[in-house]
């Protein structure tokens, strides 16, 4: 569900909530930050990027002479096989499922008031 510039799935327990770039194609999204949030408050974050995006990337910096050409590194980053919401929410799910989340994805904590994303309940100041 669109919540702009949020892509929201609730799931039971949790929501993954997705950043995807403006215009972009959802079954083709090879790059995006995602949180899940618990329904306890509490949020967990990544990075999400293909193996193809992760050599794009390279060989894009090694062909500007940039040392990164040499590797590549994101502090919150997970690695996926396939492009799309779809598939890195199946990841995601995983991850959950199993309770590895709190090991791969970076822990946040709770949202502060200001913070958490607008759940379309209220009306947005301005």
């Amino acid at each position: 569900m669109w919540d702009s510039p949020f892509y929201r799935l609730k799931r039971d327990g949790y929501e993954i909530c997705f950043v995807p770039g403006g215009g972009e194609k959802l079954d083709e999204v090879c790059d995006v930050d995602m949180w899940v949030i618990r329904d306890d408050g509490e949020r967990w974050s990544a990075t999400v990027v293909t193996l193809d995006q992760v050599r794009r990337l390279m060989d894009r910096q090694r062909e500007a002479g940039d040392p990164e050409g040499d590797y590549w590194w994101c502090w919150d980053g997970l690695i996926v096989r396939e492009p799309g919401l779809t598939a890195m929410a199946e990841v995601i799910d995983g991850l959950v499922a199993s309770g590895e989340y709190t090991t791969v994805l970076r822990h946040l904590g709770p949202a502060e008031p200001d913070e958490e994303p607008d759940d379309g309940d209220e009306p947005a100041d301005g």
